[in-house]
């Protein structure tokens, strides 16, 4: 079954940070800026690597272990992404404003303990990795997240709504890299590894797109470009070609 609402993203519409974005998906909304690499703390100085430090705010109110929790996930998988060798000594700062949560979303009015960390997850990353982009920070590969629950029937949900939440059986946050790689595997409720095996699958599709004519397909001795169908990967390209396309028409007016 799938409920997904249509991304968009906004990139580098922030004036005081070196780069930004807000990125919104089914009803989640979060704005993002990047400084970096600044100037650290003798005490947080990395002798060989830059230090990242991410700070999520909520909706509403002011930080709670919600969010030094989905700082830990953030921060763990953005360091093997982030090329911090390139700047070392110095400090890239990632800052996350959640602005909006979908109706009927307990997150902002419930205690920490009595409500899932997971759905808010995925716009985390694409908020981080467009902000990162557009800041210019070298990576090494981007990464795309999605939310997929499993209902009480052992059926998929692609990116469930609030109430579909509350009445599922397992609530699952993956993200794949750009180069296919599993980078972060959250999962939460009564599952077998059988369901998990095809949220796994469904997931990847929503990630990285589903082979039209089947990977390492050969035609006359070469292998075959792939076709995918639209899916995040597809989206996070589009939005920074766009960026690109824009930044660069001043010199077509030259011409």
């Amino acid at each position: 079954m799938t409920t997904t609402t249509a991304p968009t993203a906004t990139v580098a519409h922030l004036n005081r940070a070196d780069g930004s974005a807000t990125y919104s998906c089914n009803g989640y909304s979060v704005v993002g800026g990047v400084n970096g690499p600044v100037e650290v703390q003798r005490r947080d100085e990395l002798p060989e690597e830059a230090a990242i430090e991410i700070i999520v705010r909520p909706a509403i109110g002011v930080g709670t272990t919600r969010e030094r929790h989905l700082e830990s996930i953030l921060h763990s998988t953005l360091r093997h992404i982030i090329l911090v060798q390139n700047h070392p000594r110095t400090l890239i700062q990632i800052t996350l404003q959640v602005l909006s949560t979908p109706e009927g979303d307990a997150t902002a009015t419930k205690p920490a303990q009595a409500v899932s960390d997971l759905p808010i997850l995925p716009a985390l990353f694409q908020t981080s990795i467009l902000a990162l982009m557009s800041a210019a920070i070298p990576l090494g590969k981007t990464v795309t997240s999605t939310l997929v629950a499993v209902s009480s029937s052992d059926e998929i949900i692609d990116s469930p709504s609030a109430a579909q939440l509350a009445e599922a059986a397992s609530t699952h946050v993956l993200a794949f890299s750009s180069h296919g790689e599993l980078l972060v595997n959250e999962s939460e409720g009564s599952f077998s590894i059988e369901t998990w095996e095809r949220v796994y699958e469904q997931a990847q599709r929503l990630c990285r797109g589903e082979d039209k004519k089947g990977a390492g397909a050969m035609v006359d001795g070469s292998e075959m470009e792939v076709d995918r169908a639209d899916c995040l990967e597809d989206f996070v390209r589009g939005v920074m070609q766009e960026k690109t396309v824009k930044e660069q028409a001043w010199k077509e007016g030259l011409r």
